[in-house]
């Protein structure tokens, strides 16, 4: 939640959300089959919303260029979108002169649920610094609102997980899911430095199905049962077992014809330089990829990535 300071007089309240990461069930969620999610907390989004001495409420952004205030954005702006919906949901007619400071160190367009994490920390920082903090079942429903702006038909994953900083089991349309993880594990993320618009995969995703439903449901199907297979491994403290999945599932996935060359090569690299297996994460046709490994391997494997072409890599410990 939000953090209440005082600086030079001004108040403000600062809040923060991290990245995610898909382990499994990607696209296939979509069609109502189940995935799992885990928080990434080695990036973050971060918004301060602070008294300003401008009229208006002035939107400032380095990290996609953005200054402007709030009138003159269009309204399915998601920056704007998300302010308007917290003012809409807490019934605030008149906009308070204020100061919204965004950064956020997740990549855009890689997997990694920045659009949801911006969404999720400006939800919470505008709603603390107006007094009237929201449940999360609240700033995960906004936030959805937000997620279709950005991806057309979301499943809602990357709001969930994000909202709740929690390991996350979700099939869309049914209750959340949070789970435990018997036995934590390492994976190594690798970035292809191409952007992934999530909503252009999902929307030739959902072509392909329409012409051959029979086809194309018999795969979700198939991602879908390994989803529950990698949860009950995963929550009885057997992650070994993941490789393999990850493998199957990244067969799958170039089925759907949502991986790439550069995903494919980064996957190859990975196990080449001892991952126990990798698949591809997100939307596809650019982001990143996911690798299981041994804690002593990580390191060799982050470093193969590199040298594969990965624009950048995270370790990151699931517990």
């Amino acid at each position: 939640m939000g953090d209440l300071c005082a600086r030079d007089l001004l108040f403000f309240v600062k809040a923060s959300a991290p990245g995610k990461i898909i382990l499994f069930g990607e696209h296939a969620v979509v069609y109502t089959r189940p995935a799992l999610a885990v928080p990434v907390t080695q990036v973050y989004a971060e918004v301060e919303v602070e008294d300003s001495p401008r009229a208006g409420v002035w939107v400032e952004s380095a990290d996609i260029r953005l200054h402007a205030e709030l009138t003159s954005l269009p309204d399915d702006h998601p920056v704007a979108a998300a302010i308007l919906g917290v003012f809409q949901l807490l019934d605030i007619s008149k906009l308070p002169a204020l100061q919204v400071n965004i950064s956020s160190t997740i990549p855009v367009a890689s997997g990694l649920g920045s659009g949801a994490a911006v969404s999720v920390a400006l939800t919470r920082a505008l709603a603390g610094y107006l007094d009237r903090p929201l449940t999360d079942a609240q700033v995960n429903a906004l936030a959805f609102e937000i997620e279709k702006l950005h991806h057309g038909t979301p499943s809602g994953i990357d709001n969930t997980v994000i909202t709740y900083a929690q390991p996350v089991f979700f099939i869309k349309g049914q209750p959340i899911e949070t789970f435990k993880v018997g036995r934590s594990f390492m994976i190594v993320i690798g970035d292809t430095g191409i952007p992934a618009p999530t909503k252009e995969s999902v929307g030739d995703v959902r072509t392909l199905w329409l012409k051959d439903k029979e086809r194309f449901e018999k795969i979700f199907d198939e991602i879908g049962q390994i989803s529950l297979i990698a949860r009950r491994s995963i929550e009885n403290g057997e992650p070994e077992r993941l490789g393999e999945l990850m493998d199957q599932n990244h067969v799958l996935l170039q089925k759907l014809t949502v991986s790439s060359p550069e995903l494919d090569n980064l996957v190859q690299a990975a196990r080449r330089a001892g991952a126990s297996g990798a698949k591809m994460s997100g939307g596809g046709r650019g982001g990143n990829m996911i690798a299981l490994v041994e804690k002593e391997k990580a390191e060799s494997v982050a470093k193969a990535l590199v040298s594969a072409g990965a624009r950048g890599t995270i370790i990151t410990e699931i517990l």
